[in-house]
């Protein structure tokens, strides 16, 4: 799904089976350049994937506008950052 971050769009996976939102650091260096200033700090945690272990960093508030022809919904969820994630895209 295509979703509005901060007037432009950004691809958003939904994924009911993860316990928290997340997003690579390496998708908001190249589409957010100013991303740390926003960093909020979270306690430690670990995350497995069939690549190996990834590193949680900080959490990133980000207001998300879904397009809805009803009208839009606007969700503010905080999105743990990881290190080492190879996400192209927001997972919720």
């Amino acid at each position: 799904m295509t979703v509005c971050i901060e007037n432009a769009q950004h691809p958003l996976i939904i994924d009911s089976g993860e316990n928290c939102s997340i997003v690579a650091r390496n998708y908001l260096d190249k589409h957010f350049p100013n991303w740390e200033k926003q960093l909020l700090p979270t306690k430690a945690k670990n995350f497995k994937s069939a690549s190996g272990k990834m590193t949680s960093i900080w959490k990133i508030i980000k207001e998300i506008i879904i397009p809805h022809r009803k009208g839009n919904i606007r969700l503010n969820p905080e999105f743990v950052v990881l290190d080492d994630a190879h996400i192209q895209g927001f997972l919720l």
